[in-house]
C-alpha cells in the first residue's frame, strides 16, 4: 500500500514540477532557474508543514508516504537544481551560479521553517 500512495503523489508531483518550471519560465524569462527554485522551495515549504502534522499526530505514515515521499519528492528537484547551477558556472555567471545555491538553500530552509510554524499554529 506504501508504493502505491508513493507512486500517485509522484504521479501528481512531477508533471506538476514539469508545468510550473514551464510556467514560471515563461513568464519571468531570464537565463536564472527560477521554475526550479520556485518548485523546490514550494516542496519546501509543503515537507516542512507536513512535518508538523507529523509531529503534532495530525497526519499519520500514509500522508507522508503520498506527500511526503511521493508528492514532494518528484515535486522538487535537486538533480535540476544541481545541474542548473552548474551551467551558469560554466558559462562564465559565477556570481549567478553562487547566488542560486546559496539562496536556493537558503529560502528552501527558511521555506521549511514557515511550514512547520503554519503546522504548530494550525495542529498545536
Amino acid at each position: 500500500m506504501t508504493l502505491l500512495l508513493v507512486a500517485i503523489g509522484a504521479a501528481v508531483g512531477a508533471p506538476l514540477r514539469h508545468l510550473t518550471d514551464r510556467a514560471v519560465q515563461a513568464r519571468v524569462g531570464s537565463g536564472l532557474p527560477w521554475g526550479t527554485f520556485a518548485v523546490n522551495v514550494a516542496a519546501c515549504l509543503v515537507l516542512g508543514t507536513l512535518t508538523g502534522a507529523v509531529l503534532a499526530g495530525a497526519a499519520g505514515d500514509p500522508v507522508r508516504a503520498l506527500v511526503g515521499t511521493g508528492f514532494c519528492g518528484a515535486l522538487s528537484t535537486y538533480s535540476t537544481f544541481s545541474w542548473e547551477t552548474l551551467r551558469l558556472a560554466e558559462t562564465g555567471r559565477g556570481r549567478a551560479a553562487a547566488a542560486n545555491a546559496v539562496g536556493s538553500v537558503a529560502i528552501g530552509y527558511a521555506a521549511v521553517v514557515v511550514g512547520l510554524t503554519l503546522a504548530r499554529v494550525v495542529w498545536g
